[in-house]
């Protein structure tokens, strides 16, 4: 009888040698990456006078690294409203670098949005409640390879935390919300839906499932208010997993589930996304559940709204459009495990001070 274990073994070998060879790559795009958000993010550090940096600046250990918002306040950090048009422009680098095209150009539209509202609501051109100016900046901690370290944006319905631990970059948690979520108004930016694939994409997911699918997928006819995780941080948040497993999908559903999974990660550096999809790979992205409340329309009318969750062993996607006649979208992206790269911290002390 003819044995294979010689070539079973030789097939072994060498998909373990491409599984080593993928992450040796990995791992160096991931350097390459934090190299560059540490050059553009001293660059901007060192554009500031020392009251400034004060402002902008504190250690990675400050609480403040946690205490994140998505509404309209008074907020910690360097304001655009207090840099100049350099420091701005600085400021905007370290987005541009961690985000990818089109994540960048949804931040600018959000910030944007705040005109918007203030002609909405018939506000004064320098009311400072809606103020595409009250965008903060702060850096947590000495960028380098050696130590943990971070920053992040913060203002109305943006909130983007990176951190980077022995050169690997976390993106989570990341909120991104738009106040309307399509301009009725009548002004320049009238039409504009800048969250428009995060809700098409998931009616069309929706309207493919059969009754008896939707019966399993729909948990209520009533949505929430709001996200269910609020900005609390991960270990706080406690969200049943619920509705549809992606195992359980057909094989197009399975596609449209993808590709709605994917809007939300190609909002970040291709480095960042691949990163996290290699993670859900690994965890398995047939366990990743969908789940929905409310309508099952996409209108704009009175007492209207609707909201879905992702939901896998690692990651919860909410979105929420509740508000305002179902015209106010909520948007966040959790690592259930890696939020504020909380792992990736907890490996590098334990390998820096391990236990006796």
């Amino acid at each position: 009888m003819k044995s294979y274990k010689p070539r079973h073994r030789f097939f072994c070998l060498t998909f373990l040698l491409f599984l080593s060879l993928n992450q040796i790559f990995a791992d160096s795009k991931d350097k390459v990456l934090s190299g560059k958000m540490i050059v553009v993010v001293n660059d901007f550090v060192k554009s500031l006078d020392a009251g400034q940096v004060k402002e902008a600046c504190v250690s990675f250990e400050d609480t403040i690294r946690f205490d994140w918002h998505y509404v309209p306040r008074t907020r910690k950090g360097l304001t655009l409203r207090n840099m100049n048009p350099a420091q701005r422009a600085k400021a905007f680098e370290m987005v541009k670098l961690v985000m990818s095209a089109n994540g960048y150009q949804k931040t600018l539209d959000i910030v944007d949005l705040e005109n918007v509202l203030r002609v909405v609501e018939k506000r004064p051109s320098n009311d400072t409640y809606r103020d595409p100016e009250n965008y903060s900046f702060m850096v947590f901690g000495t960028p380098d390879m050696k130590q943990p370290w971070g920053w992040r944006m913060e203002g109305h319905h943006v909130s983007l935390q990176f951190t980077s631990v022995n050169g690997v970059i976390t993106f989570t948690p990341g909120f991104m919300g738009s106040n309307p979520g399509k301009v009725l108004a009548d002004v320049p930016q009238k039409g504009k839906r800048i969250l428009k694939d995060e809700q098409d994409i998931a009616f069309q997911l929706l309207h493919s499932f059969s009754d008896s699918q939707r019966k399993k997928v729909i948990l209520a006819e009533k949505a929430p208010w709001e996200i269910l995780s609020l900005n609390n941080r991960s270990n706080l948040v406690v969200v049943k997993t619920e509705g549809m497993a992606m195992k359980d999908m057909t094989t197009a559903q399975k596609a449209l589930f993808e590709e709605l999974i994917a809007v939300y990660l190609n909002r970040y550096h291709v480095t960042l996304k691949d990163q996290q999809m290699v993670k859900l790979q690994k965890s398995g992205l047939d366990g990743i559940h969908f789940a929905w409340m409310g309508n099952v329309d996409p209108e704009i009318k009175e007492r209207a709204g609707f909201y879905y969750r992702i939901q896998g062993p690692t990651i919860l996607i909410e979105f929420d459009n509740t508000q305002n006649n179902a015209n106010h979208i909520h948007t966040v992206v959790r690592d259930l495990t890696n939020d504020f790269g909380e792992d990736l911290l907890r490996l590098h002390y334990e390998k820096m001070h391990p236990k006796p």
